[in-house]
């Protein structure tokens, strides 16, 4: 299925852990936390904002790899620990002036689902939580898993707008 969205977006905002990776967490023998990341979605972000499209993330977790996107992309949201993932969202669109329809949030666990309730276009990787299935009304999901091409399968389609 093909994921309807719009030219008018602005503003891509983005849980990080079960979108950007499978949701797996990978420690060492010496309680050292390492994720997988696909090159695919890392490429996304690059061609979002190459488009003039910007691009937050905001993570239930603390993480040093949000600090690779902040200082590789030179993204001014970058918010990790959050436990309410609704309001960041909130704050970061009356900051920017950011209306509804002009944002587009992806997320794939029960704590995104306040997130995903304020936007206009509320997206969800293919391994989403059944619960945000059930709960978010005009979810569209995507046909690649978190991890695994999700955030370029949105990229492609924003980037291809008129």
């Amino acid at each position: 299925m093909t994921l309807v969205l719009s030219n008018k977006i602005k503003l891509v905002a983005s849980d990080f852990d079960g979108v950007f990776t499978d949701g797996s967490v990978y420690i060492s023998e010496k309680n050292e936390v390492q994720k997988k990341l696909n090159f695919k979605d890392i490429m996304a972000v690059s061609m979002l904002i190459k488009k003039g499209i910007d691009f937050a993330l905001i993570s239930g977790e603390e993480s040093n790899i949000l600090n690779y996107f902040k200082d590789k992309f030179n993204l001014k949201e970058i918010h990790g620990g959050i436990r309410q993932k609704g309001i960041v969202l909130d704050e970061i669109m009356k900051k920017y002036n950011f209306q509804k329809d002009e944002v587009l949030y992806i997320g794939d666990d029960i704590n995104d689902i306040p997130a995903l309730e304020l936007v206009e276009y509320r997206i969800a990787p293919k391994n989403v939580n059944p619960v945000v299935v059930n709960k978010v009304e005009k979810l569209q999901i995507t046909n690649n898993y978190g991890g695994n091409g999700a955030i370029r399968e949105i990229a492609d389609i924003l980037v291809n707008l008129n």
